[in-house]
């Protein structure tokens, strides 16, 4: 019995001072990014990527809730325009607008989550040609408070799931 609490203690203090170090040497500004090439011209990769109507298609992290609800603002491929979700626990409540857009290049957007934590980020797709097919980079950045730096790990493997699971998708219906 005693060997056994002194394993669980351990177990505590590493986890404490494994919060302590996040907390200190992580930093606030967190960037993550996945790209894959997609053997498709970038007009018809852009068709997917460039409206909010059609990045809905591909995009992860709303088809974990099959009844998430969205309402769009505009017609979903100017500046300005955005949509509004509201879905489960895993998808939360939030809002994404667009507030850059080249056409066949690049589109970058604000996302404000609003449920289950209040935040907001920034999320890049661009798109390069490479070869005969398109390059397609999808970024997001944040600042990270106090508890996400201690999940930071965690996240990181959430997002390279979630991110080359709908860059997989989109590369399926571009090349059809």
């Amino acid at each position: 019995m005693k060997i056994l609490l002194k394993i669980i203690g351990v177990i505590i203090l590493l986890a404490v001072i494994y919060a302590i170090i996040a907390m200190l040497a992580f930093s606030k500004n967190y960037h993550f990014e996945r790209s894959v090439v997609i053997n498709a011209p970038k007009e018809k990769v852009w068709q997917y990527v460039g409206s909010l109507q059609e990045y809905n298609k591909w995009d992860p992290f709303s088809k974990a809730d099959p009844n998430i609800v969205i309402t769009y603002s505009g017609t979903g491929d100017k500046a300005g325009d955005s949509y509004h979700w509201k879905g489960n626990d895993k998808v939360g409540e939030g809002e994404q607008s667009i507030t850059e857009i080249i056409p066949n290049d690049k589109l970058v957007t604000k996302l404000h989550f609003i449920k289950p934590f209040e935040g907001n980020a920034a999320a890049n797709f661009i798109l390069t040609p490479e070869g005969n097919g398109t390059k397609v980079t999808w970024t997001i950045d944040n600042e990270l408070n106090t508890m996400m730096k201690i999940m930071k790990p965690m996240m990181d493997m959430n997002m390279k799931t979630m991110f080359d699971q709908g860059l997989g998708d989109l590369k399926k219906i571009s090349e059809k």
